[in-house]
């Protein structure tokens, strides 16, 4: 069993970005190589900056590489909290930039020839319980009546044509939510970037920074200093002590994902005949797909606890009982791979993006990173092109005060966790 990621495993290999030496200005440093950062590089670099972006490891080697490989619609909220919090206006317009987003996706995989079996198939959103099936047609109504998107109700005996599984009481069928390979995705998109002009540097942490009195900044890293006329910071999950007052308002929770052996595709289909996408509506769910060579990629917080090899190996073990209770038809299948990885979450469950004390940002993506990292890369390379009506989280940044007692350690996820457990069993 492989304690790396399989989308990382199984992408083409990138290649060797490190040891290149820094120019010694740049319009333009990003800070970290995620989709956030890659993002930013690609489309900042289109528009003739020259960019530079700096990588502690190797580009996708955080929560880009590390996630269920799904862009799915829909805002980090639901709907009737979004509205209830925002207005409907302000509510509309989040969640089309969450729509958006997945076209975004799609529209660089085209654009740029990305080859990362990119595919329309559709996510389940599923309930465990059989009174929370009506909350699905409140959904469906909601989504409808008041942002413009048609989903579909199943009953549990609709989902037996889409699942292979009899332990869930109903589920709301997005129809226009995509899958891809999410490992050639980042790989795809380092090399567009670099295509455009952008210059990508691993292994060369950020270290400090200094804003200038002129203007600008100076930014520290493990092999040289750089003069940036702006720079981005697009660490996320895996913001260090570099960035405190990031890490004061972010909370980083660990996820960990398995995947089984190659199934074949009968026996695939007879799992998820149709490929969807299936994430349960619990506070402490699953997210599960097929892979394009037919395993099963099953994923969840499992344990509330940090990702290092002895803890993805334990929640490895979990998630395995939690598979075959789910599908009790793989009781005897070799898992090949699980490994972990940290998510950004925020206190407000929504991500933030803009400016602050001159620095770019976009971080807290609660679990929607593929697509709204790939998509706010975009807005914020508009943002520090004069443009700040690009950006759809404007209103909605990190509070200035930090959560007292918070200092980037979330001692407290474990009694977080035990407590949205027992509302799963409960309500």
């Amino acid at each position: 069993m492989k304690q790396i990621p399989y989308w990382l495993d199984t992408a083409p290999a990138f290649p060797d970005r490190s040891g290149k030496a820094l120019p010694d200005e740049a319009d333009v440093v990003v800070i970290g190589g995620g989709l956030t950062g890659l993002s930013t590089a690609y489309h900042t670099a289109r528009k003739g900056a020259r960019v530079v972006l700096v990588e502690k490891d190797k580009v996708g080697s955080g929560a880009s590489g590390r996630n269920g490989s799904m862009c799915t619609q829909g805002i980090t909220i639901s709907p009737a909290d979004a509205r209830k919090r925002y207005g409907q206006e302000r509510a509309l317009e989040l969640y089309n930039a969450f729509r958006d987003a997945v076209d975004v996706v799609e529209e660089l995989t085209v654009r740029e020839k990305i080859d990362c079996d990119f595919n329309r198939s559709g996510r389940l959103g599923l309930v465990c319980k059989p009174g929370h099936f009506e909350g699905l047609r409140a959904k469906q109504r909601d989504l409808a009546e008041n942002f413009g998107h048609e989903t579909v109700v199943l009953s549990k005996s609709e989902l037996r044509a889409e699942l292979g599984s009899d332990y869930y009481h109903g589920a709301l069928l997005d129809p226009l939510s995509a899958g891809l390979h999410v490992g050639k995705f980042v790989g795809g998109l380092a090399d567009a970037a670099e295509r455009v002009g952008a210059e990508i540097h691993e292994r060369n942490a950020a270290t400090g920074l200094t804003r200038l009195p002129g203007g600008g900044f100076l930014v520290e890293t493990l092999h040289g200093t750089i003069r940036a006329k702006q720079v981005m910071a697009a660490t996320d999950a895996y913001t260090d002590k570099s960035m405190p007052w990031f890490r004061k308002r972010l909370i980083n929770v660990g996820s960990f994902i398995i995947v089984t052996e190659p199934l074949g595709e009968a026996r695939a289909k007879e799992l998820i005949p149709n490929g969807r996408l299936l994430v349960a509506h619990k506070n402490v769910g699953h997210y599960v797909r097929l892979t394009p060579d037919n395993r099963l990629a099953f994923g969840g917080r499992a344990r509330f606890a940090p990702s290092n090899p002895a803890s993805d190996a334990k929640s490895g073990e979990i998630l395995k009982r939690e598979m075959t209770e789910i599908f009790p038809q793989l009781a005897g299948v070799k898992i090949d791979y699980v490994w972990g990885g940290m998510v950004g979450m925020s206190w407000d469950r929504v991500p933030h993006a803009g400016e602050v004390n001159g620095l770019y940002y976009s971080m807290g993506y609660c679990g929607h990173g593929v697509q709204m990292a790939t998509y706010m890369g975009r807005a914020v390379a508009e943002m520090m092109d004069g443009k700040p009506e690009a950006n759809p989280l404007r209103d909605l940044g990190f509070p200035k005060v930090p959560v007292p007692f918070y200092n980037g350690t979330a001692w407290f996820l474990p009694f977080g966790g035990a407590y949205y457990k027992a509302k799963d069993r409960l309500l």
